[in-house]
């Protein structure tokens, strides 16, 4: 190399060295909100940290956490429209931070609804393309604005990649900081996306270790809940809110994948299973796109098209395996399920409850749905043999975490499609 280069490339190296690192002070007037105390956020108690920025309880397991916050109006982070704003822990310590800005998912504010008519759903993607119109344009002004806040406060980007297999990878601008890796994703203009995470778990991709396949079928059996009335059920399963757009999808697969030890999130989920704009997603194709990342992960995906029934739900139930279920989404029916659901949770007379029952199935066929708009995914979490009920958990938030619905309704929602990840 020439003196002059020398000369040049020793100039810049020096600068890079010899530039004073921001504050943590300094780094949340850039950001716009106080993510840190201090200049570790990884020994921070997640509750304290969600309580300073003003986000949400999510979910709560023996060992998971999550906080969330879908902003009602204008929430500005690095000077850009936040839509979704997550923090992720293990036992109760911060483990990931995920910032959604612009999006396919939520911008177009369109919420798709099931049960829709095919005039409705007509109405409904003319409206959703209008308000697409603009979005290529304001997808770039707000990467530009949040990526110059960036480079101000950190300096240059490096270009890298993050996540465990090539449906979910992304490719990232990164910035590193005390121990954070500051990463920003904007694949194929579906989303802008800032993770923050350990410098660690950057330097390797976003692959953890993999869970051993005896402490994992430990861990699962212990799950499992059995319950005097005869209730069988699945806890501990990570809630994941999907929010006004419709990532039924991605949101169940989300919340199935945390619960066997594999970190993705449901908008890089959404970009894999190639979700439509504002939510609709093919279940075939999710799966297909995301059983690389479970092989990788040492699991397999089960895939099972048979029709649904308490013997089949028990089979992996009983092993502390939830199954995502595909199914019709009828609000009139859900909003009968929802309510007797919460009468369920003060029954003492569970031989008064089955006689209770017998008008919910015999109702059951009376409600109505168009098969082409009314899909929907959810987990199926437990069963009763003696009532003939199952649990279902949809992923809208913790007062959808369990709710009863007879086999009769079941049947007459099913599509007949189950997904398990086993080993």
């Amino acid at each position: 190399m020439r003196p002059v280069v020398l000369g040049l490339v020793a100039a810049w190296w020096a600068g890079r060295v010899l530039a004073a690192e921001p504050t943590f002070a300094e780094l949340n007037a850039a950001l716009g909100g106080k993510l840190w105390q201090d200049d570790s956020l990884w020994d921070d108690g997640a509750g304290e940290v969600a309580g300073r920025l003003g986000w949400l309880p999510e979910s709560q397991t023996e060992t998971l956490s999550s906080y969330r916050l879908y902003p009602v109006g204008e929430y500005r982070l690095l000077g850009a429209q936040v839509y979704s704003a997550a923090l992720y822990a293990e036992t109760g310590r911060v483990t990931q931070v995920s910032l959604i800005f612009i999006n396919k998912g939520d911008y177009a504010g369109v919420r798709r609804q099931s049960g829709m008519s095919r005039e409705m759903w007509r109405e409904w993607e003319q409206e959703r393309r209008r308000r697409l119109q603009g979005f290529s344009s304001a997808f770039r002004k707000e990467r530009d604005r949040i990526e110059s806040a960036l480079n101000k406060a950190l300096g240059a980007s490096a270009r890298d990649r993050f996540g465990a297999a090539a449906a979910t990878s992304e490719s990232v601008r990164r910035w590193d900081w005390a121990g954070h890796s500051l990463l920003l994703a904007t694949p194929n203009q579906d989303y802008i996306a800032l993770r923050i995470v350990p410098t660690t778990l950057a330097e390797a991709e976003g692959k953890t270790t993999r869970v051993r396949d005896s402490k994992l079928r430990e861990q699962l059996a212990r799950r499992v809940e059995r319950r005097p009335n005869g209730d069988v059920v699945v806890t501990q399963i990570p809630m994941v809110d999907q929010g006004a757009k419709g990532y039924c999808v991605p949101a169940t697969w989300e919340r199935y994948l945390r619960y066997v030890g594999i970190t993705v999130d449901m908008y890089a989920l959404a970009m894999a299973g190639e979700t439509e704009a504002g939510g609709g997603t093919y279940l075939d194709e999710m799966a297909k796109s995301v059983s690389g990342l479970i092989s990788r992960s040492g699991r397999r995906l089960e895939k099972i098209h048979r029709s649904v029934s308490i013997s089949a739900v028990a089979g992996y139930v009983d092993r502390g395996l939830p199954l995502m279920w595909g199914m019709h989404h009828q609000p009139e029916l859900d909003y009968q399920i929802s309510h007797r659901s919460g009468a369920r949770r003060a029954v003492t007379d569970w031989a008064q409850w089955i006689e209770r029952l017998k008008e919910a199935r015999r109702a059951a066929r009376r409600y109505s749905f168009d098969k082409e708009t009314s899909g929907h995914m959810c987990l199926i979490i437990g069963y009763n043999a003696a009532t003939e009920e199952l649990a279902i958990s949809d992923s809208w938030g913790p007062e959808f975490a369990e709710r009863w619905l007879t086999i009769e309704e079941a049947r007459h929602l099913d599509q007949g499609k189950f997904y398990v990840i086993n080993w």
